[in-house]
C-alpha cells in the first residue's frame, strides 16, 4: 500500500515536463542532408566515406563542379548522362539519381578515368580511377 501511495504522489512529478513543453518532444534543427554545416562536419550524405574538401581538388574537378552547378555547357557528350552506380560503391539510389561529368586529365587523349558523380540532392563524389574508389566532395 505505501508503494502504491509513493507511486501516485511522484505521478505528477514525472508528468510535469511533458505538460510544459506541451507534450512535443524537442529536436535539434536538423541541416539538409546535400549540405555540410558550417561547423565543418561531415554531411549525412557521406557518413562512412572517404571525404575531400571541394578546394583539394585538382583544379580541372573544381572548374567541372562549377560547369555543373551553371548546368554547362559541357565539353564531352557523355557529360550528364546516367549514371548507373553498378559497382554499388555509393548509396543506393534510383536508377536516374546520379549523373556522371568528365574531370579532363591533362595529356589524356581520351575522356581519362577522373568523373565527378552527381546526386539529386546536390552530393558530388569525384572518382580519378574510373569507379574504383569514390570521395565524398565537402565544401570545408
Amino acid at each position: 500500500m505505501r508503494a502504491l501511495t509513493v507511486l501516485l504522489a511522484t505521478l505528477p512529478l514525472l508528468l510535469l515536463p511533458a505538460c510544459v513543453s506541451g507534450g512535443q518532444k524537442t529536436e535539434k534543427p536538423r541541416t539538409t542532408a546535400a549540405t555540410p554545416t558550417d561547423t565543418g562536419a561531415t554531411p549525412s550524405w557521406a557518413k562512412g566515406m572517404k571525404t575531400v574538401r571541394e578546394d583539394r581538388l585538382p583544379p580541372e574537378a573544381r572548374r567541372t563542379l562549377d560547369l555543373i552547378a551553371k548546368g554547362g555547357p559541357f565539353p564531352y557528350p557523355k557529360d550528364g548522362t546516367v549514371f548507373g552506380n553498378h559497382e554499388n560503391r555509393l548509396p543506393r539510389q534510383p536508377r536516374g539519381y546520379y549523373h556522371e561529368y568528365t574531370v579532363p586529365t591533362p595529356g589524356s587523349r581520351d575522356r581519362g578515368a577522373r568523373r565527378i558523380i552527381a546526386g539529386e540532392h546536390s552530393e558530388r563524389y569525384y572518382t580519378s580511377d574510373h569507379y574504383e574508389t569514390f570521395e565524398a566532395v565537402v565544401h570545408r
